[in-house]
């Protein structure tokens, strides 16, 4: 065997290193740890949606509704069904953006698989 074919470990990290498109073991946790954080403040952000929904519109139906001089109880009746109404599209529109963002997130890992792929590929050929 050719002792040039042949290569060690530390060669085949340095070649890895030196790589522009290849990220070390140390990086990719840095990566994945700033994407765990920023998932969870996204998160946090989405929650609060369906009560900024629901206590917006009951803003807007009680100052209409007091505007047209409702009598009390069918104002409080028609605002507790605006509410709880704007509440549940509050919640399915949230539902729907942790979906969307499941989706971007699975479309991302699969690229960077096709990526990692392509790399593992290419090094296999250079060393032939």
């Amino acid at each position: 065997m050719d002792n040039e074919a042949v290569n060690t470990v530390e060669e085949l990290e340095n070649e890895i290193e030196n790589q522009p498109g290849v990220e070390s073991p140390e990086e990719r946790k840095a990566r994945e740890k700033r994407e765990a954080e920023v998932r969870a403040f996204r998160a946090r952000k989405r929650k609060l949606i369906p009560p900024l929904i629901m206590l917006t519109a009951g803003a807007v139906v009680s100052i209409t509704l007091r505007v047209q001089h409702y009598d009390t109880s069918s104002m409080l009746i028609i605002l507790l069904c605006v509410l709880v109404g704007f509440y549940i599209a509050g919640c399915i529109l949230k539902g729907m953006l942790d979906i969307f963002e499941h989706q971007i997130e699975e479309a991302d890992m699969e690229e960077g698989e096709v990526i990692e792929k392509e790399l593992n590929s290419e090094s296999i050929v250079k060393d032939e």
